[in-house]
C-alpha cells in the first residue's frame, strides 16, 4: 500500500507510527509508487552512510531537488565527485576559523537589528532571525547584497526550505525563489570570473567561483550558483531553530540565566536540535542487493533513515520528551547518536558540512535571546507535526522592550 498520502498528512509522526505497528529491524512501505525500506538506530546510521551500501544519485525526488537542494549540487553526487565537492564546502563552511567568523557576523547583525525591533509593537522572531542570518551569511561569504535587498533575499531563502516537502502555493513559491536566485548567483559567479565583481579571494563566493572539480574544470556557473546557495540556504534555515530556541526559553525559562555559560549554550543548542523536529528522515538508494539484520533489500530500493524517530527513541535517550540540555554537558554523545542533520562523517560523507556552524549559531542566538528583554504575547505556540518543516504556528511573536 502506498504511503505517500499518509506521509503528507502525518508528517514527522509517519515513520514512528509505522515502527510501532511493525516488528523487526525494518519497515517496508511504498512512496510515490516505489518500494521503500526504513531503517533506524545507531548501527543503521553507519550502514546507511557507507557508500558501498547506499548511493544518493537518483534518490531525491525531483520536487525536493527543485526547491531545497538544486540540480547538480553536492547532495546528489557519489564517490570521488562527491568527495571533491564536499571538500570545497568543508573549506568554505566548516573550518573552525570560518565558523567563528560567521558567528561574529551573526552577533554584529543581531545587534544592528535590535534597535529596530524595539521601535515596533511586536516582531515575528522567525522572520527577523531569517533577515539577521541572511545579513550575516552574505557578509561572511562575500556575496554583495544591498541593505534593502536583504529582506527579500531572506524571504526567498526561507521559502526554499519551507516549500520542499509540500504541494500547492508553498511549493511553487519555493521553486520560483530557487530559479530566480540561482540565475542571480550564476550571473554573479560569471562577474567574479570576469573580474567585474571584485570579492575577497578567501571568501566563500570566490572559492566556489574558482573551484575546479575532480576533472580539473571550473564548475558551470549554474552549478556554482547551486553550491553558493548550499552555503546561504542552510545558514538561513537556522531561523527554524531560532523559533524553537525562543519556544524552549518560554516553556523552560530557568535556562535563561544559565545561557551566559558557553558550555550550557552549546548543550542547549544540541538539545534544541534533538528535541524539536526538523528533518524527518533522509533518503538514498540501495547501491546493490543488501542484507540488513537478516532482511533482504534489493538493489535500487529507496532507503529511508529515520532521523526524527532516532532523536526521540527512548532506548537511546531514556526520557526523549523531556527537554534536558544537561544530557550534552559531558560531550559523550557520539555523532551517529544525535542526527538532526544526518549522520556519517562530515568531511568525507553526506553529513551536513554546516553542522558546526549551525550549533555555533544556535548557541549564540540562544544566549542573545536570554539577554534580550521581551515579553511573549498570547499567540498560537502549537508545533504541528503534520507540517514539514514545522515551527511554532505563530513564528514566535515577541514584544521587545
Amino acid at each position: 500500500m502506498d504511503s505517500t498520502l499518509a506521509l503528507a498528512s502525518e508528517g514527522y509522526a509517519w515513520l514512528p507510527d509505522r515502527w510501532r505497528a511493525h516488528t523487526g529491524p525494518i519497515v517496508r512501505t511504498r512512496l510515490m509508487g516505489q518500494r521503500a525500506v526504513a531503517l533506524r538506530g545507531v548501527e543503521a546510521v553507519r550502514f546507511f552512510y557507507d557508500e558501498r551500501h547506499v548511493r544518493r544519485r537518483g534518490a531525491l525526488p525531483e520536487p525536493v531537488v527543485a526547491t531545497l537542494f538544486g540540480h547538480g549540487g553536492v547532495q546528489g553526487l557519489d564517490g570521488e565527485a562527491h568527495r571533491e565537492r564536499k571538500a570545497l564546502l568543508m573549506r568554505v563552511a566548516a573550518s573552525p576559523e570560518g565558523v567563528e567568523a560567521l558567528a561574529e557576523q551573526f552577533a554584529l547583525a543581531w545587534e544592528e537589528a535590535v534597535p529596530g525591533w524595539r521601535e515596533q509593537d511586536t516582531i515575528v522572531l522567525f522572520d527577523e532571525a531569517g533577515v539577521v542570518l541572511t545579513r550575516a551569511v552574505t557578509r561572511w561569504a562575500g556575496v554583495p547584497v544591498a541593505g534593502q535587498e536583504v529582506r527579500p533575499l531572506a524571504a526567498d531563502l526561507l521559502a526554499m526550505v519551507d516549500g520542499f516537502a509540500t504541494a500547492g502555493p508553498r511549493h511553487w513559491r519555493a521553486r520560483r525563489a530557487r530559479k530566480e536566485r540561482e540565475a542571480w548567483l550564476a550571473g554573479l559567479v560569471a562577474d567574479v570570473r570576469r573580474g567585474s565583481a571584485p570579492v575577497p579571494e578567501d571568501s566563500g563566493l570566490a572559492r566556489i567561483a574558482w573551484h575546479r572539480d575532480a576533472d580539473g574544470s571550473l564548475l558551470p556557473a549554474d552549478t556554482a550558483a547551486v553550491e553558493v546557495l548550499n552555503v546561504l540556504r542552510p545558514t538561513v534555515a537556522v531561523a527554524w531553530y531560532a523559533a524553537f530556541a525562543a519556544h524552549a526559553l518560554h516553556r523552560w525559562p530557568a535556562h535563561r540565566e544559565r545561557l551566559a555559560d558557553a558550555d550550557h549554550a552549546y548543550a542547549f543548542a544540541d538539545e534544541v536540535r534533538r528535541f524539536y523536529p526538523f528533518a524527518p528522515f533522509v533518503a538514498g538508494r540501495a547501491a546493490t542487493d543488501l542484507t540488513w539484520e537478516g532482511e533482504h533489500i534489493p538493489a535500487g530500493t529507496l532507503l529511508l533513515l529515520d532521523l526524527y524517530g532516532q532523536n526521540h527513541d527512548a532506548e537511546v535517550w531514556g526520557d526523549p520528551y523531556t527537554f534536558r540540555p544537561d544530557r550534552f554537558r559531558h560531550g559523550d554523545i557520539a555523532p551517529d547518536v544525535l542526527v538532526p542533520q544526518g549522520g556519517g562523517d562530515a568531511a568525507t560523507g553526506h553529513r551536513c558540512p554546516g553542522e558546526d556552524a549551525t550549533r555555533a549559531l544556535i548557541a549564540a542566538l540562544a544566549a542573545r535571546l536570554a539577554g534580550l528583554s521581551y515579553t511573549v504575547p498570547q499567540q498560537d505556540l502549537a508545533i504541528p507535526l503534520g507540517h514539514i518543516p514545522t515551527r511554532p504556528r505563530s513564528g514566535m511573536v515577541l514584544a521587545v522592550e
